[in-house]
């Protein structure tokens, strides 16, 4: 239903003046009577059906008792021919349609002029008079009327463009979450992949080289139950920090340096790999170590320590996984002696560098893996990019540059 409220005041104002009207004009006993009969009802037909006037009929209904009581209550009494004042907004309210209130105000002009005519008589100039009257009422009800349904569809249109900006936002916020869950997983998918399936993978292999040892009797048994109990620890540290959203449990001692160095020096113990580890100043132009175990590259990254300092900490953890993902290649597909992990830092990027001796590989094949394709996905986040360089049997380059997000003073 219509919001009427102001409607309701509207018509009982416009009684109570009438009635005052019919009073301070002094008319004849029952001329005020009729008069007052007819006031009151216009506020039955307002009441009864025209506040209803949502409905198709009864708006209807409503415009032509209207029109109709507009022309008795004149013919009554002439002075209530003011009742149109409330009369024209009344039927253009009603009106659905501004044909339909155009007709119904004409009908209710010409109502009052045949009003006045039954009401004074008939002359030749009070008909042009009534003539006059009635023109200059239809102006000023068409002006206000025109105005007010110009309005009246103006708001319908910022109602309707609200309304849909409302959908628009909705579908928005639907289409973000959907997209923040997919994001989510994606993330969850690389972190899963670069940290508890390295790990394990890297159980699974310590596993098979316990039961190598204990069938053949190998001494060695002891240091190796210690390695797979360290792995299996550490596994469960990284489960525990993605569970809680945190960084890398190896980025909570010492950063990305003392990180590399733990990781290489892990891999060797496993794998007997040589591992070296290197930070360079890039901007400074400074050679790294060369090869010849993690403990070379253990005093070469002491004595650059300072150049990673400047790292985010998101930078840090990339760069990380960058440097898991092809060590983690490297032990279970290069079948290579030796490997080296450079990290380069200047102004404006970190580069990591990651080379082995190994069988290497068409780089340009299709890869069916997930770990370079999720850790190129993940550079991309970062504004960085991936190069692999590799060939059969001449190793391979992995090469993962990020730009900074913080520089040094």
């Amino acid at each position: 239903m219509m919001n009427t409220r102001g409607w309701d005041v509207a018509v009982l104002v416009a009684a109570v003046v009438l009635s005052a009207l019919l009073v301070a004009n002094r008319v004849p006993g029952a001329e005020l009577v009729g008069g007052l009969v007819a006031v009151a009802a216009l506020v039955a037909v307002w009441f009864v059906v025209g506040r209803r006037g949502d409905e198709s009929p009864t708006a209807l209904t409503s415009m032509v008792l209207l029109i109709v009581l507009g022309g008795v209550a004149t013919a009554i009494s002439p002075p209530l021919a003011t009742m149109q004042a409330i009369l024209f907004p009344l039927l253009w309210f009603l009106s659905r349609t501004t044909q339909r209130a155009v007709v119904g105000s004409l009908l209710l002009a010409l109502s009052v002029g045949i009003g006045y005519v039954a009401g004074l008589g008939w002359s030749t100039d009070f008909l042009l008079e009534i003539v006059v009257i009635e023109l200059i009422s239809l102006c000023g009800n068409f002006a206000i009327g025109f105005w007010i349904t110009r309005i009246s569809v103006e708001s319908a249109e910022r109602r309707r463009l609200l309304e849909e900006l409302g959908r628009t936002q909705d579908l928005l916020a639907a289409a973000s979450r959907e997209s923040g869950m997919v994001s989510e997983r994606e993330r969850l998918s690389r972190e899963l992949h670069d940290t508890i399936a390295q790990d394990l993978t890297g159980l699974v292999l310590l596993t098979q080289r316990v039961r190598r040892e204990v069938l053949a009797g190998d001494p060695m048994i002891g240091e190796t139950l210690e390695l797979l109990e360290d792995s299996a620890r550490s596994t469960l540290a990284e489960t525990r920090a993605l569970v809680a959203s945190s960084a890398p449990v190896a980025l909570a001692d010492g950063g990305i340096v003392a990180a590399l160095e733990r990781l290489a020096g892990r891999i060797q113990r496993e794998t007997g790999i040589v591992v070296t580890v290197a930070v360079v100043d890039g901007a400074a132009g400074a050679p790294p170590a060369a090869a010849g175990g993690a403990g070379a590259g253990t005093r070469d990254s002491v004595a650059h320590g300072s150049v990673a300092g400047g790292l985010g900490r998101d930078e840090e953890v990339v760069l990380l996984r960058c440097a898991q993902e092809a060590l983690a290649n490297v032990r279970r597909h290069a079948g290579a002696t030796t490997a080296s992990v450079t990290l380069r830092v200047d102004e404006h990027a970190a580069t990591l560098e990651v080379v082995d001796d190994g069988r290497g590989f068409d780089a340009n094949a299709e890869r069916t893996g997930f770990g370079l394709d999720g850790l190129a996905d993940r550079l991309t986040l970062g504004g960085g990019a991936l190069r692999i360089t590799s060939a059969p049997g001449r190793g391979t380059l992995l090469s993962a540059s990020l730009p900074r997000t913080r520089v040094d003073a």
